[in-house]
Parts: C-alpha cells; sequence; structure tokens
C-alpha cells in the first residue's frame, strides 16, 4: 500500500505558496493594509495553482484517497495521492478574509462582542464546513483527548506556565504600557466581560491556528517549518488584538511551544488548558493593571 508519507519533504514552491499566504496575515493585522493582504492571498493562490498543474502534468494528480478502511486486495496496491495544496490554502485564505473583515482592537460593549463572535466563530466553522461538506476531505479536525492521560511532565508544564505567567506577564503589560491597548474595566460587569473575552479568545486560537492553519500546513510541509508559517499568522493577529511593543518576544515563542506540544500530545484539550492558563493570568494582571488597589499578587 502506498500512502503520503508522514513527514513531508520541503520544496521550495510549495513553501513560497504557503509563505505568502501566510504574509497576509501581517498585511493585515500589523501593517493594516488589506489591499496587500488580498493581494499575497491571490499571489499564494495563484503559485499553488501552477504547481498543482505542473503536479497534474507530471502524473502526480491531488486528492484522490482511498476510501477509509480500505486495504489492498488480489494483491493491487492501493495509492493515496498527494493533498490539494489549492484547497488547503484557499482555507487558510478564507479563515483569514473573515477575521480580517472586523477590527481587532480589544472592545467589551455588547455589538463589539457579537462581531468578535462572528469573524472568530466564522473563521472557525466556514473552513471546516468546506472542508468537511465541500472538498469531502477531513483535513480540520478537532482532537479533543488525542494522545490519552496526561502524565506527570504534562501536569508540571501546567504548574510551569502558571508560574512563568505570574513572573513575566505583569512587567510586560505595565512597564511596557500595552495593558492600555485594553479598555479599562472598573465595574464588576466589564471585568466578567473580559474573563469570558479573554477566555473565549483564547479556545479560538488553538481552534484555528494549531487546528486550521497548522493543521493544513502540515499535509504539505515538514512539521518544523508549518509550525513557523502557523507562527507568523498567530503573532500576527496578537499583535492586532493588543500585544505591542515588545510583545513578540513572548508570542512568537508562545506559538511554536503550542504547535509543539500539539504535535507532541495530539490533545487540542491540553493545548487549550495552557492557553487558558496563560490567559488566566493576562486577565488578572489587566485587571490589576486598570485597578492597582486590585488583586496586588504580583512584583510589578
Amino acid at each position: 500500500m502506498i500512502a503520503a508519507p508522514q513527514v513531508k519533504t520541503l520544496r521550495l514552491p510549495v513553501l513560497l505558496a504557503a509563505l505568502t499566504v501566510c504574509l497576509a496575515a501581517p498585511a493585515f493585522f500589523v501593517l493594516l493594509m488589506p489591499w496587500l493582504g488580498w493581494a499575497l492571498l491571490a499571489i499564494g493562490l495563484a503559485g499553488a495553482f501552477l504547481i498543482e498543474r505542473r503536479r497534474v502534468a507530471s502524473g502526480r494528480p491531488a486528492e484522490l484517497k482511498p476510501a477509509r478502511g480500505s486495504a489492498p486486495r488480489n494483491n493491487i496496491e492501493v495509492v493515496s495521492r498527494e493533498p490539494s495544496l489549492v484547497r488547503d490554502l484557499s482555507l487558510i485564505a478564507i479563515g483569514l478574509l473573515i477575521v480580517s473583515s472586523v477590527p481587532l482592537a480589544a472592545e467589551l460593549d455588547n455589538l463589539a462582542m457579537v462581531r468578535f463572535t462572528l469573524a472568530l466563530g466564522g473563521a472557525v466553522v466556514v473552513p471546516y464546513l468546506i472542508s468537511r461538506f465541500v472538498y469531502r476531505d477531513h483535513a480540520i479536525t478537532f482532537p479533543w483527548r488525542g494522545g490519552g492521560r496526561w502524565g506527570k511532565l504534562h501536569w508540571t508544564w501546567l504548574i510551569a506556565v502558571l508560574v512563568l505567567g505570574w513572573l513575566i506577564l505583569p512587567f510586560y503589560f505595565i512597564t511596557s504600557g500595552v495593558y492600555q491597548n485594553w479598555p479599562v474595566v472598573d465595574s464588576s460587569d466589564l471585568i466578567a466581560r473580559l474573563f469570558v473575552g479573554v477566555g473565549a479568545v483564547g479556545i479560538w486560537d488553538e481552534l484555528f491556528f494549531i487546528c486550521t492553519a497548522f493543521a493544513l500546513l502540515r499535509r504539505h510541509l515538514p512539521h518544523l517549518t508549518a509550525n513557523m508559517l502557523q507562527m507568523i499568522v498567530f503573532v500576527s493577529f496578537l499583535w492586532e488584538l493588543g500585544y505591542r511593543a515588545w510583545g513578540p518576544v513572548l508570542t512568537i515563542p508562545f506559538a511554536l511551544l503550542q504547535g509543539y506540544i500539539f504535535l507532541r500530545t495530539r490533545s487540542l484539550a491540553y493545548v487549550v488548558t495552557v492557553h487558558l492558563l496563560f490567559d488566566a493570568v493576562v486577565f488578572a494582571v489587566l485587571v490589576h493593571a486598570h485597578n492597582p488597589e486590585m488583586w496586588h499578587v504580583f512584583l510589578v
């Protein structure tokens, strides 16, 4: 039985097409130049289309796989052909276009929260539905339990995340002043809204950047390369959300670690737990920064 290899070979044309699509994220979310983001998406998808045309011409068509559970019969080989680069990059592009359709400045009024819910939810749901029901390739999945029970190393890292967050995040948010990128929370209603918003965006990060973008990129690129590309998208989104100044010094390793942890654990539950613990500290720091008399448990 011939199947697509688990470890992908790095091919420059594929890398360039995927990189171009991913570079639309800093165009949208860092430079705030939508026209450049649209152009990069178009160029990346056009490049992917040319790659697939060349693949077909060479006799290696894409996206024809044996049915699930099928096995060779009568010594006949079942060939699994390469997934479609155009389709997979188009799903990432659709997600980016949906997210970029709304401003990402942190706001807590009703309209802003509805806008965020529709845009971020759509960026996950729409690519999933297209993959599942239009392309019928099951490229996007959400493996909640993944690799099974958590061991000592898993629990140790969860504790380490809390400790590192407590040590680093107050210094970052307060000394850089980036906490002012989030609205003042001076009432119980606003504090509750901030808690819900921070947690919801944290969960969405893993659904889109890891289970969607990273998963799709891994079908065509080596794991490390795919992780680097999803990091570009991840960090760009967080930049517009408010993690500015020297925030990328924190968000770059965090994005890469989340991708690596997902590869090792294959558990959405675990990476979400890591993210939510980190975001719990973010929430506490933001409340304290806007209300210094509250939760004075930090070193800064």
